[in-house]
């Protein structure tokens, strides 16, 4: 018999193993250049066949389940080829399934008459396929991965030099094979978040690349935040946070099949939602992801209840991009957890321009922390009998040039946590330092009010914080009062809230409730959450007419409030007659315009030299310090 490749080889003077040589170097290259499994494969099939024209090359891989899986085989009728793909291995399943179960390589001269052809003979011989030769390609580990097989369309099995042939294309089949699976856990490593086992932010931002690319419509978009786990993790440790994450992984991952879940942050994960069902009514699917993510889970020994909050956006004509719906499901997931944590947003055409807004003044904020350009202004509180002043609140204003822009202006900035607490750490740090140089100047001086936030309540750091500042300034935090408006105070139904309310008094640090009366606030909640200061809300200030309800309310308030020992300051005077009413119903402080607006440091200095209670007359200099 002739080879016909072999000829043609040797008539330009190459041996048999020049011949291997050059198909040796010609797959090893292509490896080595990172080409993918199946085109090295193919290559390898048509360079056999033109070494051994009368042979077809074909290629199998075998999956964990083994099942068979063509590879390469060009040759091939196609039909002939989709009919192996997912065909179980066994010990009479053709050549290939069975050199891949027995782990040796059959040779079958006969497919019309072997036994281990009987179930798929209808299969090849129709295609003139009338024997075939597998050999099974095994990894380090024993296993079996693929198979190497010849078809011939004669009656025969392999020739020696046929075999010398596959020995070498089993090695070349092996480390193509072996580079593929180091490279696929390679991308499944970088594409795979460790802890959760979960697609990652990397895998999240691919598959938002298809989506673009194909130019895929009717999709959404879910971004899902986990709001307890910095909770779990600060209370129980870290390993019971891990616990949680797994947990709220496989929850997700089941809720949204046969969509996709990925993790993409530390307590944040990600939704495509693409079919007919899930899209129907997101309001809906994204109900029954918090009912399968809610039931009370054990982390690490302890029992949690996982809580999220989502926000999502529709892939439209209006929002054609891929990051346009990326951004609008970010502004819905910030919007939901401003107005509700626990819930679901979806995203409306209104919500970005609100959105876009609050990430300008974070920016615009952040930049004046960075800057410098934060100043802390007082309002005096004054009693207002002696028109002396009794304290002082302290107010932030941002620095733009020449120009002084009240705290009204960057107020949404606040909502954000991290910046709300870096607002609050660097009004400590200016309140400390400008009390430091009153008392220097020995004036009797009683208390400055700071405003803080829910975030800096919840997070449990203010204390902390607090304490640093006056330290490092040697002054006693008896000349503080926190305030926390009516809203805080509430906590929007955070226990955290009130329990550091509590905790800060139970250490002798005094909290003042701010605008009370614009809020679900009552009287009722001072027996469980005591302040020691109540600072009426200038909208009842503005409505003490003499038979007025505001009139009856104040002074009711003011009755009551003496009685369990809180002190009363009116905010927003404006007229003495609104001076003269407060004083006759019993209210002792106040502040406001009438007396003198929020002002800077000298100012403020000047106003404490001239009216505070048995103020020291001394001659002040340009800078606001006085004299010595």
């Amino acid at each position: 018999m002739t080879y016909g490749a072999p000829d043609r080889y040797s008539r330009s003077g190459d041996d048999t193993g020049g011949v291997l040589l050059h198909l040796q170097n010609t797959i090893l290259k292509m490896i080595a250049k990172g080409a993918g499994l199946q085109s090295t494969c193919t290559t390898l099939c048509n360079e056999v066949e033109r070494l051994l024209p009368d042979v077809i090359c074909s290629l199998l891989t075998m999956d964990a389940a083994g099942r068979m899986h063509p590879l390469a085989g060009p040759s091939l009728p196609k039909a002939y080829s989709d009919a192996l793909d997912g065909v179980v291995i066994g010990p009479l399943v053709g050549s290939c399934g069975s050199a891949a179960y027995l782990q040796t390589d059959v040779a079958v001269t006969d497919i019309a008459t072997d036994v281990r052809w009987t179930d798929y003979k209808d299969l090849a011989l129709p295609h003139g396929l009338l024997a075939c030769w597998s050999s099974p390609i095994c990894d380090a580990d024993g296993n079996t991965v693929a198979t190497f097989a010849f078809y011939y369309r004669e009656v025969r099995g392999p020739t020696a030099f046929e075999r010398e042939v596959v020995a070498n294309c089993l090695y070349l089949s092996l480390i193509a094979i072996d580079r593929h699976h180091r490279v696929v856990e390679h991308q499944r490593r970088a594409f795979t978040d460790a802890l959760t086992g979960l697609p990652n932010r990397a895998a999240f931002n691919a598959a938002l690349a298809g989506l673009e690319a194909r130019g895929d419509r009717g999709w959404a978009l879910f971004i899902l935040d986990l709001d307890n786990l910095k909770m779990v993790n600060d209370t129980f440790g870290h390993h019971a946070g891990d616990q949680l994450l797994k947990t709220a992984s496989e929850r997700i991952a089941a809720a949204v099949k046969p969509g996709p879940a990925f993790r993409v942050g530390g307590d944040e994960f990600a939704m495509i939602l693409e079919s007919p069902d899930a899209l129907r009514d997101l309001h809906a699917t994204a109900e029954r992801i918090l009912e399968l993510l809610a039931p009370p889970a054990d982390c690490g020994g302890q029992i949690v209840v996982p809580r999220a909050t989502i926000g999502g956006a529709v892939h439209t004509h209006d929002d054609p991009t891929v990051e346009r719906v990326r951004q609008n499901a970010d502004f819905a997931l910030y919007h939901a957890k401003e107005t509700g944590r626990g819930g679901f947003v979806r995203y409306w055409a209104g919500l970005g321009s609100s959105m876009t807004r609050r990430l300008g003044a974070i920016r615009d904020l952040g930049a004046a922390l960075r800057e410098d350009r934060v100043e802390a202004f007082y309002q005096p509180i004054f009693r207002l009998d002696t028109r002396e002043i009794v304290g002082l609140e302290a107010l932030c204003r941002m620095r733009i040039g020449d120009n002084i822009v009240a705290a009204s202006s960057f107020h949404e900035a606040t909502t954000d946590a991290h910046v709300a607490t870096a607002l609050t750490a660097r009004m400590m740090d200016l309140v400390a330092a400008d009390l430091r140089r009153w008392l220097d100047l020995g004036i009797p001086f009683q208390h400055v009010g700071i405003n803080v936030s829910s975030a800096d309540l919840s997070g449990g750091g203010v204390e902390r914080v607090l304490t640093a500042a006056f330290e490092r300034e040697g002054v006693s935090l008896e000349h503080v009062i926190l305030e926390v408006t009516e809203t805080v105070y509430m906590g929007r139904g955070d226990q955290a809230v009130q329990d550091a309310i509590r905790a800060l008094r139970a250490r002798g640090i005094r909290v003042a409730l701010d605008d009370f009366g614009t809020g679900y606030a009552s009287l009722t909640h001072l027996l469980t959450v005591p302040v020691d200061v109540i600072k009426i809300d200038k909208t009842f200030v503005d409505h003490l007419d003499p038979d007025g309800v505001s009139l009856t309310i104040v002074e009711g308030l003011i009755r009551i409030a003496q009685k369990m020992g809180i002190r009363i300051v009116a905010e927003g005077i404006e007229s003495e007659d609104q001076v003269e009413q407060l004083r006759v119903i019993g209210c002792v402080l106040g502040q406001g315009f009438i007396f003198s607006p929020a002002v800077d440091r000298r100012a403020t200095t000047l106003l404490l030299l001239d009216h505070s209670q048995n103020a020291v007359r001394l001659p002040v200099v340009k800078d606001g310090s006085a004299a010595r």
